[in-house]
């Protein structure tokens, strides 16, 4: 009996079995000091003959709760290592753990990244927008007022409709926008003690007369010289005291034809009038081309729709109306829409500095990135000055492109620098499907390790040939994105969409219809 026993469990007769180490496999190497080794199975049971090993271990359930909630079930109760601060944004990949991530939350609330943006780099089709459209929605839900100052596609459009947010429609024959307009400051102003009402009325002409210079700028090719900012600046003020209501560009154009001795005072024309002709002439020939070229009928009138602060929803600017072809034009409105998006939030914070509103944060999302900065000159700049300074504006950003390559391509090397500079400041870098070639360029912005960029590369592979057309072959990485900050190890996820949320985000509508519809989860 003993014989036939320990020749099943692999012994000789009256001695047990060998030990087996469950973590190294090796027998006979842990012994008492009996000189017996020591019954030890591994975690599927004893590995040799007649042992009963399992060959498969079912994983356990699990659930997530809080630690008030779970602490009665030690020692069952696990860590988990995702933050859970933010927007919910999906489940990460390995352990199945919700991650909750926003660079506001991250920034004010975690203390987590010390700069309230983020920089979202990835193919096109993998979620990208749908991604901000998930933090947008989440952020809402948290009194913060999302703005979409430029929507090119359009992608925020539907979603912020459906939040009840406005929409302004602004290109040929939809909309015009007047950069002359100070929109609500006057009647903040109003408001305001005397020092505050004094700063904002300077901010506000400060940003109407930057703007007038930046579209004199885009239609020249190059920046205007001094004096003729000298002069733009003296006929805003004489536009201010003379004009009762809101000026148009055709008001300025009027003050600098008739040219009052303010003006000619600032050009040294010293009362001869073809002096004052030779210096405000080629000035008054480019206000004119403004008027009379592609971008008058955007800016030649009043402001058909201003933005309003005070609907919950947030705004979104739809300028898909412009066509690409027009980057002259394009620039232009995105430039206009910043300075008038800008204005607004200085406003709200002169009011909340005051005690007279309560203090808002803001979340502006410049989607398409590479085809902003590439619109027109002074839009690099515009953005390089966001970035520095949304901390003190109380502003989150989200910046999303392509690849780190859209940014690295502009023609002009400060301009290429300055690109650079937006990605080494974002607080959180996030990345979806990127190609190989990529990696060394994100490496310089953050540090990826082997399987990260490995994960990264595999994300980008495209989905699998299909025969049916009907039916939607979803890529590999579609949703799947990789959280970066710093040298941190990142934090892979997938977004997951809910029913509610798969109605705004179909990006693809031109190639919707009837008869081929992709399927309710498209992204």
């Amino acid at each position: 009996m003993n014989d036939s026993l320990g020749s099943i469990l692999g012994g000789t007769a009256g001695e047990p079995p060998a030990a087996e180490d469950g973590r190294k496999g090796k027998k006979g190497k842990d012994k008492k000091k009996t000189g017996k080794p020591e019954l030890k199975p591994g975690s599927r049971g004893f590995s040799r003959r007649g042992g009963g090993r399992a060959s498969h271990v079912e994983a356990p359930p699990e659930w997530r709760g809080t630690t008030v909630q779970v602490c009665g079930l030690w020692p069952f109760g696990a860590g988990s290592g995702t933050p859970m601060v933010g927007v919910p944004l999906g489940r990460e990949l390995t352990t199945g753990a919700a991650l909750c991530c926003d660079p506001i939350s991250w920034f004010q609330r975690a203390n987590l990244i010390h700069n309230p943006s983020a920089l979202v780099l990835g193919k096109p089709g993998l979620g990208k927008s749908t991604l901000i459209r998930r933090m947008v929605v989440g952020l809402v839900g948290q009194g913060v007022f999302p703005m979409v100052l430029g929507d090119l596609k359009p992608d925020y459009v539907d979603l912020v409709r459906a939040m009840g947010g406005q929409i302004i429609k602004l290109g040929r024959g939809l909309g015009t926008l007047n950069v002359l307009d100070p929109g609500s400051t006057s009647a903040a102003a109003a408001r305001l003690p005397e020092e505050a009402r004094r700063k904002l009325i300077a901010d506000a002409h400060g940003r109407r007369l930057n703007m007038v210079a930046a579209l004199l700028t885009l239609l020249r090719g190059g920046p205007i010289v001094d004096t003729e900012r000298t002069v733009l600046n003296a006929a805003l003020r004489v536009l201010d005291e003379r004009h009762p209501g809101v000026p148009i560009l055709p008001d300025l154009i009027k003050v600098i034809a008739e040219g009052p001795e303010r003006l000619r005072a600032v050009t040294l024309a010293r009362g001869d009038e073809a002096r004052y002709r030779a210096a405000v002439d080629p000035l008054h020939a480019s206000l004119l081309g403004v008027l009379d070229g592609p971008m008058g009928e955007t800016f030649a009138g009043h402001t058909t729709t201003g933005i309003e602060l005070g609907n919950p929803g947030g705004v979104c600017i739809d300028i898909s109306g412009i066509d690409d072809s027009d980057a002259e034009l394009q620039a232009a409105v995105l430039l206009a829409c910043w300075s008038d998006g800008f204005g607004s939030i200085e406003v709200a914070h002169a009011l909340a500095d005051e005690g007279l509103e309560p203090q808002r944060h803001f979340f502006v999302v410049l989607d398409e990135l590479w085809r902003v900065l590439r619109s027109g000159r002074g839009l690099v700049d515009r953005v390089d000055a966001l970035t520095r300074l949304n901390r003190q504006r109380g502003i989150g950003q989200v910046m999303i492109t392509h690849t780190m390559a859209d940014l690295l391509s502009l023609t002009d090397e400060a301009d290429r620098l300055k690109a650079k500079g937006f990605a080494e400041r974002a607080g959180m870098v996030i990345c979806g499907g990127l190609p190989r070639a990529e990696m060394p360029m994100v490496n310089e912005v953050v540090r990826l390790s082997s399987i990260e960029e490995r994960m990264i590369i595999d994300w980008s592979t495209p989905s699998s040939w299909n025969p049916d057309l009907k039916e939607d072959s979803e890529p590999p990485g579609r949703g799947r994105f990789l959280v970066k900050v710093g040298g941190r190890p990142g934090i892979p996820f997938k977004v997951e969409l809910t029913t509610v949320e798969r109605n705004v985000n179909d990006t693809n509508k031109r190639w919707t219809n009837s008869t081929t519809r992709r399927p309710a989860g498209s992204w």
